[in-house]
């Protein structure tokens, strides 16, 4: 509970915050919200800077998948990726979803997808994500 405690303080929350966003939005296992939520919780004024900074680090995350795959050397894309090639950068919407939001990001990459419509998506997509949590918190 402590910890958590100290999530309250609004500098370091918010740090903890980007952090936790980013490193959510990448391969690596976890989730942001209860950071966000403990946040809340303790400092519900820092609503708009906490869902602008998750919105960032959970976006920045996501871009950083979508340019490791990208960075890949080209070979034949997999067939599974055809909903994305379809979708195109519009599919990014959804990455802020479990599981699914990371293959999205990967998918873009690998498909090369331009950057900016990817990034564009993916910050609405992630940033109404975290405007519904704060929304359902009240």
């Amino acid at each position: 509970m402590e910890l958590i405690a100290s999530v309250g303080e609004a500098p370091a929350g918010l740090g903890a915050l980007f952090l936790s966003a980013f490193l959510a939005a990448t391969l690596l296992p976890g989730g942001s919200e209860a950071v966000f939520a403990g946040l809340l919780h303790f400092r519900p004024d820092l609503v708009l800077p906490a869902i602008g900074v998750a919105t960032l680090g959970n976006t920045l995350g996501g871009m950083t998948s979508y340019l490791l795959a990208r960075l890949l050397p080209r070979k034949e894309i997999p067939r599974r990726l055809e909903a994305v090639r379809r979708f195109g950068s519009v599919s990014l919407v959804l990455s802020w979803l479990p599981l699914i939001g990371d293959a999205l990001c990967v998918a873009a990459g690998l498909l090369r997808l331009r950057w900016l419509p990817c990034l564009l998506w993916m910050a609405l997509g992630k940033g109404v994500r975290y405007a519904a949590v704060a929304w359902l918190m009240h």
